[in-house]
């Protein structure tokens, strides 16, 4: 039975490894400091927080989510430590909710590696706090118990801290949150949470401790989930209980589920189609060809909900991506957790007099040796099969992908047509991990754009030992924008799409030579200082045109001819050519620009902008980073990891680029 727990009740642990779930409905920070018997956490190293998310028994998110899985091993937890509080803090600077009062109710529940829920706790009555102690577990007499707490601090986290006992604690709650600040501006965009009604339906092998255990939001009962330890696995997080939707536990008040929010507040993107005005239900998934007994089923093309298959498509993709995250976790984990079980084993047998004597100690430190690797390949082999699957899945989802998801390699390009709606999403490249090479995760980004993107054109860790000077870097960046560029033109209707170009100095022209013979841009790239005021004039008083007008209520009422098409700037070589008026309108555009279609493309080098300090960091942080190489920089939004991102780039030689700009520009010239 399930204990739901109200403020100060307490219920006993029998299980030393455990999960805590969190939901809050809206981006949250998720912490958790260690305690001494008066509850006094000693000093920054007994805090598990985004920026250093792991001690020996206990790992925390990386960064601000409305869902968090905190992982618990009470056993690995040093012998100082008799109680660990779970903290939950409001982010600040990213946008949401200032206060828990205006936010959706926190969730809180305990549960067993095998999915049971041991004990749950909604935490009401809340109001001006912006951080809050949810719930403690805690030592008393050799034993563990869970207590709600529900204890709010109307200081946030600088104040909570120091009532944990730590005299650094304001410069503790303001490095948590430049990482969590950090964590926002690498991080991709997670699809709004599904419902039990659009869950994904992969069904696969069903895992060999019975119901679902794998908490990831896109199976279904029965299925293997993307923590492994629901296969044999050990470690943190292995084994991890879910809900089909990701929320909270069905035992919940309904108070405490996440509720939608709108984009402009920072939430969930509605997933209805902007066009769409009928409510017809959604078509059924196809269904997938019978397996053979006791085998995985075969993976199909479009088995999530949608409204369409391109809808059905991205929804799988999203699917994918985060079971693969979710399970390289699961790995991770179990691979920390039987390295720390074996170095307190082997320190153990050291402090032992004992095992120094004669071969005692030699037989023990094999014994120790053994269960490593036994965890080791247990953990390896739950790993290998959840990536089979996905690969399966890959190989059958790839080749179905629309144009605007496909590779330029696909053939779907050879049969592009200018299309009549603009799609979900489009693709700006592959993720991937190393424990999963060769597999491949389609990076689907949604539209419109919700952040400006930004091609570094500077040296990055991949790239330092490949190229001998920047030059080439500086071409690829230029190729991966106007590639970038390309895919946008084409995934749109032809008079919903505008391009304007700023290249100061000109030096992309050979890069932008398709576009400009195509003759799909607003105007020729506009060059030197005059052309970058011009631009960017012209622009500012667009997004403040649109803005008066939406907000005065008279989005009708534009001037005759007003180009209502979604905009994209592409900057190249900024700060060239940029003066002070020049940097403060294309910070204006990167700020208020999305929300009025008008969206930026910056081709540049942050470090060449350094003159101009940290005036210019709000901007680097607001846009999303890419890089024409490979370079692990992005993080996922459900644990953080640091994903390897490739550039979909045409191929060498491929005449694919021209041929779909020649239709684009054709299309574009009916309109005129």
């Amino acid at each position: 039975m399930t204990a739901e727990l109200v403020r100060g009740q307490n219920h006993p642990l029998s299980q030393a490894r455990l999960e805590i779930r969190v939901s809050a409905g809206t981006p949250i920070v998720a912490a958790a400091t260690l305690g001494d018997e008066d509850g006094r956490a000693h000093s920054v190293e007994w805090v598990a927080h985004p920026g250093a998310p792991t001690l020996p028994g206990l790992e925390v998110s990386r960064q601000a989510a409305a869902d968090h899985r905190l992982a618990v091993d009470l056993d690995a937890l040093s012998a100082e430590v008799h109680r660990v509080s779970v903290l939950l803090a409001l982010p600040v600077g990213v946008g949401g909710p200032v206060s828990f009062g205006s936010a959706a109710v926190p969730f809180v529940a305990v549960t067993g590696l095998d999915g049971t829920e041991v004990a749950s706790y909604t935490i009401t009555g809340l109001d001006a706090e912006s951080a809050v102690v949810a719930l403690e577990l805690y030592r008393r007499q050799g034993a563990w118990k869970v207590r709600a707490v529900g204890q709010g601090y109307a200081g946030g986290l600088a104040e909570l801290l120091t009532d944990q006992g730590l005299p650094q604690a304001p410069q503790l709650a303001t490095s948590i949150n430049s990482a969590v600040v950090d964590g926002v501006a690498r991080s991709l965009q997670a699809p709004p949470p599904r419902t039990p009604e659009g869950d994904r339906s992969r069904q696969t092998a069903t895992s060999a401790l019975g119901p679902d255990q794998s908490g990831s939001p896109y199976t279904t009962q029965g299925a293997t989930g993307p923590y492994p330890g629901a296969q044999g696995a050990t470690g943190p997080y292995s084994g991890a209980p879910g809900r089909p939707d990701g929320g909270a536990s069905p035992t919940a008040p309904a108070a405490a589920q996440p509720t939608p929010a709108a984009p402009s507040s920072g939430g969930p993107i509605d997933y209805s189609h902007p066009r769409r005005q009928n409510a017809a239900p959604p078509p059924p998934p196809p269904t997938a060809p019978p397996a053979e007994p006791g085998q995985p089923a075969r993976p199909v093309a479009g088995d999530a909900t949608g409204w369409s298959m391109d809808e059905r498509l991205y929804n799988q993709v999203w699917g994918m991506f985060e079971d693969l995250a979710r399970t390289t976790a699961a790995y991770r984990s179990a691979v920390d957790f039987a390295d720390t079980r074996l170095e307190k084993e082997l320190d153990q047998v050291l402090s032992d007099p004992r095992s120094r004597i004669g071969g005692q100690g030699d037989a023990a430190r094999e014994t120790a040796q053994a269960k490593h690797v036994q965890l080791v390949d247990q953990a390896r082999e739950a790993l290998e099969r959840d990536l089979v699957q996905l690969t399966a899945e890959a190989e059958v989802v790839e080749p179905a992908l629309p144009v605007a998801y496909a590779r330029w390699d696909n053939p779907a390009w050879h049969a592009y047509r200018v299309p009549m709606e603009m799609p979900m999403a489009f693709r700006l490249g592959d993720l991937q991990l190393p424990e999963s090479d060769p597999l491949r995760i389609p990076m689907l980004v949604r539209l419109p754009l919700e952040r400006g993107l930004w091609i570094d054109a500077g040296r990055t860790a991949a790239s330092d030992g490949s190229f001998a000077d920047s030059h080439e870097l500086r071409q690829l960046a230029m190729e991966s924008a106007v590639a970038h560029t390309a895919r946008l033109l084409a995934v749109h209707p032809a008079d919903e799409f505008t391009v304007h170009v700023i290249d100061p100095a000109g030096s992309g022209a050979q890069a932008l030579a398709p576009l400009v013979r195509a003759g799909v841009l607003a105007a020729p790239p506009a060059v030197g200082a005059a052309g970058v005021a011009d631009v960017l004039g012209r622009l500012t008083q667009r997004v403040d045109l649109v803005q008066m007008a939406v907000r005065g209520g008279a989005a009708d009422s534009l001037p005759p001819g007003f180009d209502t098409s979604q905009q994209l700037l592409v900057v190249n070589d900024f700060p060239h050519g940029f003066d002070d008026r020049a940097v403060n309108q294309l910070r204006y555009l990167a700020d208020e620009g999305p929300a009025v279609g008008v969206h930026l493309m910056m081709v540049a080098d942050r470090e060449e902008s350094s003159a101009y300090g940290p005036l210019l960091d709000p901007l680097w942080r607001s846009l999303l980073r890419l890089t024409p190489v490979p370079d692990d920089h992005l993080a996922d939004p459900w644990v953080g990891h640091a994903w390897t991102y490739e550039p979909s780039l045409v191929p060498h030689g491929s005449q694919v680029l021209e041929q779909v700009l020649a239709q684009v520009a054709a299309a574009r010239a009916k309109y005129r």
